[in-house]
């Protein structure tokens, strides 16, 4: 079995994506923490969180062509440099703050949004490049052992480690958390900067609207791989509803602070980091189609311990079950795209996989954060919070029955 870590280029992709997604865990806590720190209202918290997603929606399509026009390394060194220059951004407005929370938050959520927004299309150029350059860093035999370790480090910097040290930076200093942030994605465009791809053939000259048509055209084609990406979408929809208003959820029915709060998302880690090693195993006994049957109802079943949740705990136990999960789905779903979608073609129909599967993210803010503000005064705080996961619960029961009817790897 070749090891990975003889491909150098592997080495230096697993080093960036790994200070990366530290940065990403770290800010993943710091933006919607800072937001209920601007004010208590449920919608504007999930509002910053819906304009963090919205670039999955709008820029998905034409991140797509860029990555097959353009050098996908250079593409993924501007956007972590265009990160760590908006990071910078968001620490002048929390200088700019007078005192938390605010009488008047509306300018300054705005303002978080405004580059929560531009930090999410930066992300989206940048993830999409990072995942169509795999196939050309190790061999496709080595896609599963490759994916289930990028996955795994994702885990662990982005929610095992990251969530933690925001949460204590944040209760150093407010800005703390962010001045890190920008600091790993100076590091991680070096270590991008340091790999050495072979050149690409340029594509022919044609314009941004035939190269996306025919990428749409092969993903109409291949109907399987277009029932993942809308399967994603919902998925990803009823996942952020709960998302967007953790925050909330953990402090107003826990009474949990910032460290604490990221201690318990290392519960959600230990569940990706557990995936990223076993999945890979697991799909390979019991073959593609069985892997994502098992993972559909275990995050239905981890959506409904949340909410009934009597204790912390019982959270805590929900986050490492959705999680494990998530790897199961993602390390199948996305091997199986990178082996069956052609090279030239890569970029923008993952592109287009990420609209349909990612596009739904934003909206699923909203559902979240309108859900609580509209039901609160009428069924309770503590019932409005859990409503997101109970709907979550039933949206993954409905997905798993439609994926036992129509999934055929």
């Amino acid at each position: 079995m070749t090891h990975l870590w003889t491909f150098p280029n592997y080495r230096y992709l697993f080093s960036a994506t790994a200070i990366s997604n530290l940065g990403d865990g770290v800010s993943a806590l710091a933006f919607p923490w800072l937001a209920t720190l601007i004010t208590r209202d449920p919608f504007l918290v999930a509002f910053v969180g819906f304009a963090t997603r919205l670039p999955w929606l709008l820029l998905s399509i034409p991140a797509g062509v860029w990555t097959d026009r353009a050098d996908r390394r250079q593409l993924m060194i501007r956007a972590d440099l265009a990160r760590l220059a908006l990071t910078f951004g968001v620490i002048g407005i929390i200088f700019s703050v007078p005192d938390f929370p605010l009488a008047d938050p509306l300018p300054y959520i705005f303002g978080l949004s405004a580059l929560a927004f531009l930090l999410g299309c930066a992300e989206v150029l940048r993830d999409n490049a990072a995942q169509t350059v795999l196939p050309s860093v190790v061999p496709k035999d080595t896609l599963e052992r490759a994916n289930g370790q990028l996955w795994s480090i994702e885990q662990v910097m982005g929610s095992f480690v990251g969530p933690p040290l925001a949460g204590l930076l944040i209760a150093y200093a407010v800005p703390a958390p962010f001045v890190v942030d920008a600091l790993t994605f100076g590091a991680a465009a070096m270590l991008v900067w340091a790999m050495r791809i072979p050149a690409r053939p340029c594509p022919p000259k044609r314009s941004w609207r035939q190269d996306a048509r025919e990428g749409f055209s092969w993903l109409w084609r291949n109907a399987l791989i277009l029932r993942l990406a809308i399967m994603l979408g919902l998925m990803n929809l009823l996942s952020m509803m709960t998302l967007a208003v953790l925050p909330l959820f953990v402090q107003d029915l826990w009474g949990l602070n910032a460290a604490q709060h990221g201690l318990l998302l290392t519960a959600g880690a230990a569940g990706g980091v557990a995936g990223g090693l076993l999945c890979p195993g697991i799909a390979a006994r019991t073959g593609e189609r069985a892997a994502l049957l098992i993972a559909l109802p275990a995050m239905a079943c981890a959506m409904a311990m949340i909410a009934v949740a009597p204790s912390i705990w019982w959270v805590a136990i929900g986050l490492f079950v959705e999680m494990f999960a998530a790897l199961l789905w993602n390390i199948v779903t996305v091997s199986y795209r990178q082996r069956h979608i052609p090279d030239a073609l890569l970029g923008r129909v993952n592109s287009l996989y990420r609209f349909f599967g990612w596009g739904m993210i934003p909206f699923g803010a909203l559902l979240g954060g309108g859900l609580v503000a509209h039901t609160t005064s009428h069924l309770g705080s503590e019932i409005a919070l859990r409503l997101p996961y109970v709907a979550a619960t039933l949206g993954m029961v409905a997905i798993w029955i439609y994926g036992i009817a129509r999934l055929r790897l």
